[in-house]
């Protein structure tokens, strides 16, 4: 859609908030009229034309009774009950949904959005996980917010819910995508985990705010839980579960899958252990999970300038790669440990991603996981 105008802005927030025409009738419109504000110019018959009977006859009184006043008081009392609103084609819109197949035309959110270059990992799995189930998605959402890797999942009970509230207590971010709005807490088991993520990072929903959480929203949902990562990765499934519709959409996305295995005489790992069979990969600990990912990343993001360096094993080092450099020594030294001699604080990842170009370009070299030294 480009770059959208304000006043634009205020028309898709109201063809979103209507919620009967949700999905595939909305994009046909905005398809058929990119500016929406065309949209209230549009007759009756072509309304027909356009969408069924009973939701061309809906949209067309609805366009008859509304103005532009109207839409944008709508707004602003979104952002009167702490609710902010981005449509795809704005440039707060995370970046990473304009990869995938259909973006959401706009987000409700609470809190703040991901950020759009940062390396984010999904972690889902069983709502019924088992004691090892629990364990493995605490041990990968502490380690992933200790490093500073946003956690991204649905706020669902059970795997998803642990593995969020461990990265937030370990003092990282996290993100939770809802089947319903925004404003409603589901399960409200999960209320202290729904308040601390909108300090911590944010709940996203495409669903206006009142909707509920019904059956066919989480199939929708789960494409933008895979949508906003780099990585999906499985701790628990049985063979039949909503976790497969979300490894179905995060490979047709090309996001990376992991899974964690499981014992063959467990329910709950039939799907994990079936998904090992169909070729995904296979997740062990969360230290060479990162490590692997983050070269991964790290490849991917690289500008063709890099490549030719690495390529050519130049020996120039950018200004920016200097500090990181002169931390480094003959002996192996930690991530924690180089970060402590920097005058100027980074993160963790930012530390990485620059020691992994100091690794491609022949300056350094990773010994283990997460000790590096010069070359």
């Amino acid at each position: 859609m480009g770059d959208l105008q304000k006043e634009q802005v205020y028309y898709i927030q109201w063809l979103t908030s209507n919620y009967e025409l949700f999905g595939k009738l909305q994009r046909r419109i905005l398809e058929a009229y990119p500016d929406p504000r065309e949209i209230f110019q549009v007759s009756k018959e072509r309304w027909e034309e356009l969408l069924p009977e009973k939701q061309a006859g809906m949209i067309w009184k609805r366009c008859q009774a509304e103005s532009f006043a109207a839409m944008q008081e709508q707004y602003e009392k979104l952002l009167e009950h702490g609710i902010y609103y981005v449509a795809h084609g704005q440039e707060e819109y995370p970046k990473q949904l304009n990869e995938i197949p259909d973006p959401p035309l706009g987000l409700y959110y609470r809190g703040r959005l991901p950020d759009g270059d940062s390396l984010s990992v999904a972690v889902i799995g069983s709502r019924d996980c088992s004691e090892y189930g629990s364990y493995v998605a605490r041990r990968l959402g502490t380690y992933l917010g200790e490093q500073g890797v946003p956690v991204i999942s649905g706020m669902a009970r059970g795997i998803d819910g642990i593995s969020q509230q461990a990265a937030l207590e370990a003092g990282g971010d996290s993100f939770g995508v809802l089947g319903c709005g925004v404003d409603v807490c589901y399960p409200q088991s999960n209320q202290r985990l729904y308040q601390t993520l909108m300090g911590q990072g944010g709940i996203l929903s495409e669903y206006p705010p009142g909707i509920q959480p019904i059956a066919r929203n989480f199939p929708a949902r789960n494409r933008i839980v895979s949508g906003l990562a780099m990585a999906v990765v499985v701790v628990e499934a049985a063979q039949k579960s909503g976790t497969s519709i979300t490894v179905s959409m995060a490979l047709e996305q090309g996001r990376e899958v992991y899974v964690v295995p499981g014992r063959i005489t467990d329910r709950l790992s039939d799907g994990c252990n079936r998904l090992i069979k169909q070729g995904a990969a296979v997740y062990t600990d969360p230290e060479g999970f990162l490590e692997e990912l983050q070269e991964t990343y790290f490849l991917q993001h690289i500008s063709p300038t890099k490549k030719k360096a690495k390529k050519a094993k130049t020996t120039d080092i950018r200004e920016e790669l200097l500090p990181i450099w002169k931390q480094l020594g003959l002996s192996p030294k930690t991530v924690e440990e180089i970060l402590g001699g920097l005058a100027d604080p980074i993160s963790v990842q930012d530390c990485t991603i620059k020691l992994m170009e100091l690794v491609l370009l022949g300056r350094a070299k990773q010994v283990s996981a997460g000790h590096f030294c010069k070359t």
